[in-house]
């Protein structure tokens, strides 16, 4: 069998047909002419390489992204961007400035494949919990990975507002940051501070190698970053709701997390968080969010569901973050469920056989 010749980009001007490829007639080599090409890539899209030389003509004016080898007309996607649906073509923070209201779940497990599966699952966001699951930084960048898979916006929640969290969590290149127990407009404006580089915060810089920067490749990441990130502070005791007005209003806060567990434990009722109490308590912080008007210089409302206070009952109080799940809570309440109706079955069969007994030995008995 004859095979085919392909020649490399040649210079020739005889046009090939893409039909011609499937035929054994005696191969021309085959000449890439703009018919070709409009056909061929029509669809395709190409990441462009140039060589690792200067495009300056005098070496001392070479710069580092003279060196660069990546084109200046490549488009280069960073970790925070998502680019399977349209409205993952925005970031949580845009999306949020478009007045939509993103619905997400907290995720507690670590698990990569359940990470996979929360992602594929549809969720606005997926809250990396290590404030209270068992996962610290490698664990987090595995559930990241998969949620990219996903093309699904990573919030991670930090086991303290401190710098050093801050700058590791940041590193890894998630679409928001959430910082817990958050109490004063002061510690609010410390948490903005831990996310930004000098000389606007304290944030360690290693941007040229990490997974935020795309480990190098994004070079536009330090002009975008600020606009990117979201930042959200969780007011979670009644010390938080005295400030909250002015925690919403600091520069750099994009979202206040309300956290009613942690607010009824302050309030004395740990183990009644539907408390009416309580409940009033949340609804003045509430207000105080809403009237910062989020997205002109104050902070959008976000918060966690309850059995007494569903996302729909969130939203319709101005929520624009609503989480309503915990994966490990998932998978509780339908192993328990699984386990349950099964054992439902069991007795069932068993009191269908001890009726059938029953109906026995009454039929000997009448036999009789």
């Amino acid at each position: 069998m004859a095979s085919l010749n392909l020649s490399y980009f040649t210079t020739a001007t005889t046009t090939t047909s893409i039909s011609s490829l499937s035929t054994l007639r005696k191969p021309k080599p085959l000449a890439f002419t703009s018919n070709i090409s409009t056909k061929f890539f029509k669809s395709q899209t190409f990441k462009t390489l140039t060589p690792l030389k200067s495009k300056s003509k005098s070496k001392s004016t070479t710069t580092h992204s003279d060196l660069s080898p990546i084109d200046s007309t490549t488009t280069i996607t960073s970790p925070n961007t998502n680019t399977n649906t349209t409205n993952n073509l925005k970031n949580l923070k845009s999306r949020l400035h478009n007045n939509e209201t993103l619905y997400g779940i907290f995720f507690l497990t670590f698990s990569p494949t359940l990470a996979e599966i929360v992602g594929l699952s549809g969720y606005d966001f997926v809250v990396v919990d290590m404030e209270h699951g068992p996962g610290g930084i490698p664990e987090a960048l595995a559930c990241l990975h998969a949620l990219a898979a996903t093309n699904t916006p990573a919030i991670l929640r930090l086991p303290e507002s401190s710098a050093a969290w801050a700058k590791k969590a940041l590193d890894l290149g998630p679409q928001g940051l959430m910082f817990p127990m958050i109490e004063s407009p002061i510690e609010a404006q410390e948490a903005v501070s831990y996310c930004r580089f000098p000389p606007r915060g304290v944030r360690g810089s290693a941007h040229t190698v990490v997974r935020a920067s795309n480990y190098g490749i994004d070079e536009g990441y330090l002009s975008n970053y600020e606009d990117e990130l979201l930042i959200m502070c969780q007011v979670e005791s009644v010390e938080g709701v005295k400030h909250v007005d002015e925690i919403a209003a600091v520069d750099g806060v994009d979202c206040v997390q309300m956290g009613p567990l942690d607010l009824s434990a302050s309030m004395g009722y740990l183990w009644d968080p539907g408390n009416k109490k309580v409940k009033d308590m949340l609804r003045v912080a509430e207000r105080a969010v809403l009237n910062s008007e989020g997205g002109n210089g104050g902070a959008y409302l976000s918060g966690f569901a309850l059995p007494y206070d569903g996302p729909d009952d969130l939203r319709k109080r101005g929520y624009h973050m609503v989480s309503g799940a915990v994966d490990v809570a998932l998978f509780r309440s339908a192993a328990v469920e699984d386990v349950k109706k099964f054992k439902m079955a069991l007795a069932m069969d068993s009191s269908d056989d001890e009726q059938e007994d029953r109906q026995a030995g009454d039929e000997k008995y009448w036999s009789e």
